[in-house]
């Protein structure tokens, strides 16, 4: 039997620069189930596209508890890794954003600098990197190599001068990867010159978000991309054609 140490093992493994694991972001078994049929090996939960689904605001506008609720309902659909978007970490201690994770099966997690829960405020680079290291430890002591993603939003909310924002958000990354990061995703949709200098300076597999309606899949690879991603958009891009054929009814 596949133990939640072996599904971890087996994740973090996908992640190849030039080669990127297809993570299709889904919200419920539904859509997971959709991601499986299409033949993909991982998935990941967005915090959008759930909240969106069960009718609250996203930037923490569920409980940690309504986002375990929905990935229990993904994990008892599939058998693939699942990777769970946990938003700025909901307020809650590090071991029971842990401990409620690989409760319910999932072995991987996005925790961006954004906090929520005070107005949105960016956390300092070395106090997201100590709240990194602090999920690694508590993953560490239940002997499960979860797959920690460092988020930045450094580039996405375009915070601070411009001249020096990459910069910036590479720094911030790399204080994360020395905590004990595993994936570094640095938020947004960029440049291809952008993105060549993020998987060339950043010292683990990169993160991208892509609109899988528009966005090149082979340009990613060749940009070095290891892990790709959709955030909302997919959600969207359905929501979009559902719009179109409801349209014909009225």
């Amino acid at each position: 039997m596949t133990t939640l140490s072996d599904l971890a093992d087996s994740f973090l493994k996908l992640h190849q620069p030039g080669n990127p694991a297809i993570l299709p972001t889904v919200w419920d078994a539904w859509s997971a189930n959709l991601a499986v049929a299409a033949g993909f090996s991982a998935l990941t939960v967005g915090s959008h596209p759930v909240a969106d689904s069960i009718g609250k605001p996203d930037n923490e506008g569920m409980t940690f508890d309504d986002l375990l609720t929905r990935v229990t309902q993904i994990t008892a659909a599939v058998t693939l890794p699942v990777s769970v978007d946990i938003e700025s970490g909901y307020g809650l201690e590090p071991a029971r954003l842990i401990d409620g994770l690989l409760g319910v099966g999932a072995v991987g997690l996005n925790i961006e600098d954004t906090v929520h829960s005070e107005g949105g405020r960016l956390r300092e680079p070395q106090e997201h990197a100590d709240l990194v290291g602090q999920l690694r430890q508590a993953a560490d002591e239940a002997e499960v190599r979860l797959v920690v993603n460092a988020r930045t939003d450094v580039i996405a909310r375009k915070i601070g001068d411009e001249s020096d924002r990459v910069d910036r958000a590479i720094a911030r990354l790399k204080l994360a990867a020395a905590a004990g990061a595993d994936v570094l995703y640095p938020v947004g949709v960029h440049s291809d010159a952008v993105q060549r200098r993020l998987t060339a300076e950043l010292p683990l597999p990169v993160n991208a978000i892509a609109l899988p309606d528009k966005t090149d899949k082979a340009q990613l690879a060749d940009q070095g991309v290891a892990r790709v991603s959709f955030g909302p958009f997919l959600q969207f891009a359905l929501a979009a054609e559902a719009n179109r054929l409801l349209a014909l009814w009225q």
